[in-house]
């Protein structure tokens, strides 16, 4: 039990890091359309990378618990366009992304039997 607790802990970190690249990925095409194709290059490395990170993930748990975690990349896009893209930010939006970490927090802790 406590092996398989450690092993879906690994795979939540890594999926989290697959959302933080593929999130990454998407800011850098937007700005691409200002600045040019090199910046959208950059976006298709970081959202590969989050891709491989996330087929790395799936060895690691189960796709019931690792799957959910990709949504931890709503949150990490309101807060990077708010502050690269100067976007603004809502009560509802902050209101989402707080119902998105209850979930995320729900389906990662929550699953203990393998």
């Amino acid at each position: 039990m406590r092996e398989s607790l450690r092993k879906n802990k690994k795979g939540i970190l890594i999926m989290l890091c697959s959302a933080v690249c593929a999130c990454i990925g998407q800011l850098l095409w937007k700005i691409s359309a200002d600045v040019g194709v090199w910046m959208a290059f950059g976006g298709f490395v970081f959202y590969g990378m989050g891709a491989l990170f996330m087929l790395i993930a799936y060895k690691f748990g189960k796709v019931s618990v690792l799957q959910p975690m990709l949504s931890v990349n709503y949150v990490l896009s309101l807060i990077l366009g708010a502050a690269i893209l100067k976007e603004t930010v809502t009560t509802s939006k902050i209101a989402g992304i707080f119902l998105i970490m209850i979930g995320v927090i729900c389906i990662g802790g929550g699953d203990r039997d393998d």
